[in-house]
């Protein structure tokens, strides 16, 4: 089977044993592909430039499709073949014994640029589209003058209408006349129907809003008409001090005198079609010669013992009507004001009720929807996920459920649920309809206004001005989902939390995107560090935030066709790009500083600033040849060993974390404004034949001449922004750069050193290091470790039968006939030794050597270095090696070979080989190597050794062994039982 075969059906099996949900996004594909099967989909190999474009040239095996958030999200294409897998493996697996990491559902709702409209799917509510009311012919309340009516000019009666309008139209008065504060408009046709049996013809539904002269239509809105306001030229009164939130001072008073009682009363009985409440004031100083108290129309609720009070306007409580009440609408209206007393009681103990916590996932690096940011230690996000993003969505789905299909008014004064909340209070939790209508959200109050409320949405972080009407009681059922936005801090940015430059950079960077987030701290606002993760380099969004206090003008000088003297090369690679250091200000002012630096630590001391949080991406200093320089954590090993780059230097470096120091806070701000001052360069006009790589002879010659010189040359011959500001330039070992013959360019390109010899290792006249071993031959005896100790080998025992088992960590694994295993006991140990390689190889000026088959090295693999045994030379300069503690095969460089020394060869290799006892051997099928694979891979498991197969060398030592999952507290799991379950239904399928 081809490598492209091998990877499409590798693919389905991914797409078909995800359990977690539909799909896998995009950004996770490479996760769950590794999960599977132990490597990266290698896209690149396949001639593709991206993950994307791979993915859309097999369309057979994979369909990519939005989410409603814009994720990419890839499904398995219907096949027969697909289907298949899906059905046999998700027949057996469990999520308790999965072993891999669940898919990120992102489907969630994102809070959009304009904060006032929530993404969503459209409400369909149940609800009625507008109220009438009569219109009257009597003299206006107010100005005591008849209104004319008349049509719009535009008006014209519905086309084809076959109804008398003038019959229709006298028969809704006579209906008027019965319900003078008028109707919803999806009544009348029930009640024509009652009244004159004969159904309202549609038309009239049509041109009721023209009817200006018999009634009034107003759309979503219960309104009397106008003739009921009282119309003078006096505009309603500003809004007042709410009484719930202004000073002690201004409180009002809680009853109303009986005189002013008196008043209201007379007032209100002469306009028995109801008065506006903001046309009071004026009624009340034109009867009465004095001014109405203020506190009347700010507490509207003091006149509801002898009137009704009906809220027209969603929008606006401040436009209330008022209707003098009758003995039969008292004794009516007391029920209602004991069923409010009642409702504001459920609502101040909702507004207590608990909520539990949010708990921070388990995972280490859980996906995040982010929010805004005031402040950088106060990240407003969101967790993503089956118990957060996906339980949000569901609870909201419920609440627009339970919510959406009931008025505001009078057609749900019956369903408590339905009802504006009449009593608002700050930090009271409740149920909010969005201003768009589209959205139940829950929400807590943090401002009370005269006629408007603050809330926050305390599932999505951010907060929104609206009406009072839009507010509504949060039903208790609804209390049980833990608030869904949270804040988290982002570490190294704690002192520049509110620097304008860094919220910029953040806002254009991660807000509003799904990142990644590595959780530091888990306390009670988590310290995290965010990636994004949708391009092929990961970006760390806390180190581009301190990036933006960066001061450019003291960036080091790139102008093409300049040239620049006493330029000192500091580090060669061995693809032959190198970094040198341009005479800049900003590099004057570093050396200042430092040095300063470097007297302050001797005053103070140094033990005070130890590093006791490291994280990649983090700032601090660390000595180069005897100077404090600064660095960047670039990898982390564990908690005791690190990666760092000297950002000035271009040199990369292993430490221990306690060699790093933070940046003393006198310096710290200046240090932060100098960008790096290493610039990346490229020989120009160097075309490297062959594989395109730099031979060991070449870059040894390269560093032999210029490496920590200061006293070279460079001419800027162009620049590359597209890889990282590359600079192409012409150098030269001395401050003579008029001569372009002189150039190292030109010496290079040249000679001979890019010739290729055979398997391009270096000739027999490279130097080696004094101290450093010699390349080990097929002719010289190495020692190798001890063996492996093991339990004495038994027969088929139950699982506590301690004399035959071990505890294991199973690191790969194929299929049941060949996986890998390591001993528990010794897994520290490992872990310990591993470190020290990387203390001890990670050295720059390393001679590579020849690397022969068959013999042990140590090799570097991604950020690790690696106890290997080579097993092929390839032609084109990579190595076959075969890692000994870990049992994987790579791929390497030759370059990255080095002698295994013999302190690295006292610990026995950790690796060892084996088959699953109690099944029988044979040929397994992919659908079986991917479920014993899900049970079993990067799994401590319980081993019980059934028999052991000697051999020469340590690497050909196989054993035969039971594995148990011990993890359920029901039942141990003997892993052969599922295998051979899982045989017997593959052949009833066949």
């Amino acid at each position: 089977m081809t490598d492209v075969e091998l990877m499409k059906r590798m693919l389905r099996a991914v797409l078909a044993a995800n359990k977690s949900g539909p799909g896998v996004s995009l950004s996770r594909l490479q996760s769950e592909y590794k999960a599977l099967t132990g490597e990266q989909i290698p896209h690149k190999q396949m001639g593709h430039a991206s993950l994307d474009t791979l993915l859309h040239s097999i369309p057979s095996v994979v369909h990519m499709e939005r989410n409603r958030t814009g994720e990419m999200v890839c499904f398995a294409s219907v096949s027969s073949e697909t289907a298949h897998v899906a059905k046999l493996v998700a027949r057996q697996r469990t999520s308790k014994t999965t072993g891999r990491p669940q898919m990120v559902n992102c489907q969630m709702r994102v809070k959009p640029a304009a904060p006032l409209i929530l993404n969503g799917r459209v409400c369909v509510c149940v609800c009625v589209g507008g109220g009438l009311f009569p219109t009257n012919f009597k003299e206006n309340a107010v100005s005591g003058k008849p209104k004319p009516h008349h049509y719009p000019k535009d008006y014209n009666p519905s086309p084809g209408g076959n109804y008398n309008p003038q019959q229709v139209q006298g028969r809704i008065r006579e209906v008027l006349n019965k319900y003078s504060n008028g109707f919803w408009v999806s009544k009348l046709p029930q009640l024509y129907r009652e009244l004159y049996k004969q159904d309202l013809p549609s038309e009239a539904i049509k041109d009721l809003e023209h009817w200006t002269h018999i009634c009034t239509v107003r759309t979503k809105l219960v309104l009397p008409h106008p003739l009921y306001l009282p119309e003078s030229n006096t505009p309603p009164p500003p809004p007042s001090p709410n009484p719930w939130t202004s000073s002690p001072s201004q409180t009002s008073p809680s009853t109303l005198s009986p005189d002013l009682r008196q008043k209201l009363g007379e007032l209100l009985v002469k306009y028995s079609n109801g008065l506006w409440a903001h046309g009071l004031p004026k009624l009340y100083l034109d009867t009465y010669k004095t001014k109405l108290p203020e506190h009347v129309l700010e507490n509207l609720s003091l006149l509801s013992d002898f009137c009704t009070i009906e809220y027209p306007m969603p929008d606006n409580p401040k436009r209330a009507i008022l209707y003098k009440r009758t003995r039969e609408d008292n004794h009516n209206r007391r029920e209602s004001v004991e069923e409010r007393r009642a409702r504001e009681e459920v609502g101040r103990r909702l507004s207590t009720q608990t909520v539990p916590p949010l708990l921070i996932p388990r995972e280490e690096y859980p996906s995040v929807l982010v929010g805004e940011a005031a402040n950088t230690n106060g990240v407003i996000l969101r967790y993503i996920g089956e118990g957060y993003s996906q339980a949000q969505e569901a609870l909201e789905d419920k609440m627009r459920e339970f919510y959406c299909c009931q008025d505001n008014n009078t057609r749900t004064r019956d369903k408590k649920s339905g009802t504006p909340l009449a009593s608002l209070t700050s930090g009271q939790l409740a149920a909010v309809r969005t201003e768009e209508d589209e959205e139940i959200l829950r929400a807590q109050v943090t401002e009370v206004m005269a006629d408007k409320v603050k809330v926050y949405y305390v599932d999505h972080g951010f907060s929104e001005v609206i009406s009072k009407a839009k507010v509504f009681e949060l039903h208790e059922k609804f209390f049980n989902l833990p608030f869904q936005a949270t804040k988290c801090q982002l570490a190294g940015l704690e002192p520049f939390c509110q620097e304008p430059a860094v919220l910029k950079k953040f806002e254009s960077m991660a807000s509003g995107k799904i990142l990644l987030a590595e959780i530091l701290e888990r306390g009670q606002t988590p310290l995290v560090v965010l990636y994004d993760t949708s391009q092929d380099d990961d970006v760390n969004i806390n180190a581009a935030c301190i990036k933006a206090l960066q001061d450019k003008t003291l960036a080091s000088p790139l102008q093409v066709n300049s040239a620049y003297m006493n330029v000192a090369v500091r580090s060669v690679c061995s693809d032959g790009t190198f970094y040198c250091q341009l005479p800049s200000r900003g590099l004057a002012k570093l050396t200042e500083i430092l040095e300063k630096a470097e007297a302050y630590f001797h005053s103070q001391g140094t033990s005070e600033f130890l590093v006791s949080r490291p994280f990649c991406g983090k700032g601090c200093l660390a000595r180069y040849k005897g100077k404090w320089s600064r660095v960047e954590i670039t990898n982390l090993h564990g908690s005791r060993v690190l990666d760092i780059l000297f950002i000035d230097l271009g040199v990369q470096a292993s430490v221990e974390v306690i060699e790093l120091r933070e940046v003393p806070p006198p310096f710290l701000w200046d240090l932060i404004a100098i960008p790096p001052q290493a610039v990346k360069c490229c020989l120009a006009d160097l075309t490297v034949s062959g594989v395109g790589s730099w031979t060991p002879d070449a870059v040894q010659w390269f560093r032999d001449a210029v490496l920590n010189s200061t006293d070279c040359s460079v001419k800027i011959d162009k620049l590359d922004e597209t890889k990282r500001s590359v600079a192409y330039v012409y150098l030269f070992p001395d401050k003579n750069f008029q001569d372009p013959a002189r150039s190292l360019n030109r010496q290079m390109a040249a000679s001979d050193l890019f010739k290729h010899r055979g398997d391009h290792w270096p000739t027999g006249g490279t130097s080696t290091s004094p101290g450093t071993p010699p390349p080990p031959s097929s002719t010289t005896p190495i020692k190798l470790p001890l063996l492996l100790e093991l339990p004495p080998a038994g027969q088929y025992h139950t699982v506590h039968s301690e004399s035959h088992n071990m505890d294991i960590y199973v690191s790969v694994a194929c299929h049941p006939g060949h996986f890998v295993v390591q001993p528990w006991r010794d897994m520290y140990k490992l872990v310990v030794l591993m470190e020290e390689m990387i203390l001890y190889y990670n050295k720059t000026e390393e001679k590579p050597l020849k690397g022969e088959k068959n013999q042990i090295y140590a090799a570097k693999v991604e950020n690790n270095w690696h106890r290997v045994l080579v097993k092929g030379v390839l032609t084109n300069g990579l190595v076959s090696v075969y890692e000994l503690d870990y049992g994987k095969h790579e791929l390497v460089s030759g370059t990255q070979l080095r002698p295994l020394i013999q302190e690295f060869r006292l610990l026995p290799f950790q690796g060892i080989t084996a088959q699953l006892a109690g099944v029988k051997l044979r040929q397994w099928s992919e659908e079986a190597s991917i479920l014993f694979r899900n049970h079993v891979e990067k799994k401590p498991l319980v081993a019980q050794l059934e028999a052991v197969q000697d051999a020469h060398h340590p690497w050909d030592r196989k054993l035969t062994v039971f594995l148990v999952d011990t993890s359920q507290e029901e039942k141990d799991v003997w892993v052969h039982d599922i295998m051979a379950e899982f045989v017997d239904e593959l052949t009833k399928e066949v």
